[in-house]
C-alpha cells in the first residue's frame, strides 16, 4: 500500500529521479535516494515544510542537482519504475531508513552535514539524518 500518494507520471518522475542521481550505485543505491525523497515528503519539517508531492519534492529549488541535467528528462525506464513503486509503498533501507539528505563528498564523509548527524553511507553517497529534536516526525511516518 502506497504511503504517499502517486499516480502514474509522478512515479515516472521519481523514476527518473532516481536513475539520474544513483544510476552508478545499482538498485540499492537507487532506493536509497526514493527513501530520502518519500521521507521528505511525509516529514514535513526542516527544509520540507509543506511538500507534499512527489513533484514537489523533486523541483523544490535546490533539492536535487539531477533536475539541471539533460539525462533527467529523458524517459523513464520499467527498471526504475519499478524501483519508485517499491519507494512509494514505503520500502525503506539503512542508512537512508530515517534520512532527509544525502551527498556525494570527493572523500570521506562529514560527521556533520549542515548540522545534520551522519546516519551512514551506501558506495558514494552519505546519508544525514535529523535529530528527534529537528524532526520527530521522520521516525513516526510509519
Amino acid at each position: 500500500m502506497a504511503v504517499v500518494k502517486a499516480r502514474d507520471q509522478d512515479i515516472a518522475l521519481l523514476a527518473r529521479l532516481l536513475r539520474a542521481e544513483a544510476e552508478g550505485e545499482g538498485e540499492q543505491g537507487m532506493l536509497l535516494v526514493g527513501n530520502v525523497g518519500i521521507n521528505r515528503i511525509r516529514a514535513n519539517c526542516s527544509d520540507f515544510i509543506g511538500i507534499r508531492t512527489i513533484p514537489q519534492m523533486i523541483y523544490q529549488p535546490h533539492a536535487f542537482e539531477a533536475v539541471l541535467h539533460g539525462y533527467f528528462y529523458q524517459n523513464a525506464r520499467e527498471r526504475e519504475k519499478r524501483l519508485a513503486r517499491r519507494s512509494v509503498n514505503g520500502e525503506r533501507y539503512w542508512p537512508a531508513k530515517f534520512s532527509l539528505w544525502y551527498f556525494r563528498p570527493p572523500g570521506d564523509c562529514p560527521p556533520t552535514w549542515y548540522n545534520q548527524p551522519f546516519a551512514g553511507r551506501y558506495k558514494n553517497h552519505c546519508f544525514y539524518e535529523p535529530t528527534a529534536e529537528e524532526c520527530e516526525n521522520v521516525y513516526n511516518t510509519y
